[in-house]
């Protein structure tokens, strides 16, 4: 067979397999198991392999790479105009390995072992937090309903809490219920400065994450995640075309004379963005307390 390329549809136990010839003509599309996709591909000569950025490609991106393929993954947004006909996996395996021979096309690197566990550890803190919050919050409006009022913030929240055990007004099974709560609330916090703790030692680890963390408004947090997001960067050939990724630029629309611009895209990974939008408005704030260039031109 003169394969050309392979497009493969991903999914838990289910696959699909398309392999195209140089003149783009289909040479077989067919489905396959978990346990016998791996030993197919290993029959299958040297190729460029593509798939979609999705659940579980970089495992399979690492894999087929160690097999000698050429692997390219594409951002599923751009595989989707390329969808003939009614939803189904056939159809998604040609879409996939049209939208991989369009020019233009940026393909996402795949990403090692220890950039996805980093972004692991990232959702987890990311969890963590906002289940800390959610738990806060609950507990705020329980007690205000017992007419305790307390301000916003951990502190206040922590010193309710204790304070409202020596309040006789209450039972001692709801007591122990916020004691519980605190139990929670604690635990919550020692497994998120755990996991900052080793997102420090990644960061003086590496050598990159170093560089970028001298940056204003960067910190540990979001220079590992920026690390294990985009590497080296390799993916982009400037700066702007990160920016433009990110969905930090502002939407356009133009139409012969007609010229607008909108409010930024929000593209690409929000998590990454809100980490950095929230280190600017960092460095603006503080941007009047300080002489150095950078702050001039923020005041500027």
């Amino acid at each position: 067979m003169n394969i050309k390329l392979l497009s493969v549809d991903l999914a838990k136990n289910v696959f699909q397999v398309c392999a195209l010839d140089h003149h783009n003509h289909v040479i077989f599309n067919k489905k396959l198991t978990r346990s016998k996709f791996l030993l197919f591909m290993v029959q299958q000569p040297q190729s460029p392999v593509y798939m979609e950025a999705c659940y579980s490609a970089h495992y399979w991106g690492r894999t087929l790479n160690e097999m000698g393929h050429t692997v390219h993954l594409i951002p599923a947004q751009m595989v989707k105009p390329f969808v003939r006909g009614n939803k189904n996996d056939n159809n998604d395996a040609l879409a996939i390995a049209e939208a991989g021979q369009r020019p233009h096309i940026r393909f996402v690197p795949v990403k090692s072992v220890h950039q996805q566990e980093i972004l692991a550890m990232h959702r987890v803190r990311q969890r963590l937090i906002k289940s800390r919050t959610q738990l806060t919050n609950q507990a705020r409006g329980l007690l205000s309903d017992f007419g305790i009022v307390f301000p916003k913030g951990f502190k206040p929240f922590k010193k309710a809490i204790v304070s409202l055990q020596n309040d006789a007004f209450l039972s001692l099974q709801f007591r122990q219920m916020m004691r519980n709560t605190l139990t929670e609330f604690n635990q919550m916090t020692d497994r998120i400065e755990a996991i900052e703790d080793d997102l420090n030692r990644y960061i003086k680890d590496s050598h990159g994450c170093q560089i970028i963390n001298s940056i204003p408004g960067i910190g540990p947090i979001n220079a590992s995640a920026l690390i294990a997001s985009i590497g080296k960067g390799q993916a982009f050939a400037n700066p702007k075309e990160f920016a433009v990724w990110l969905g930090l630029t502002p939407r356009q629309y133009n139409s012969g004379d007609t010229v607008k611009t909108g409010r930024i895209t929000k593209r690409g990974d929000k998590y990454l963005r809100t980490l950095l939008v929230q280190g600017a408005h960092t460095v603006t704030r503080w941007a009047n307390k300080r002489d150095e260039l950078l702050s001039l031109w923020v005041k500027k």
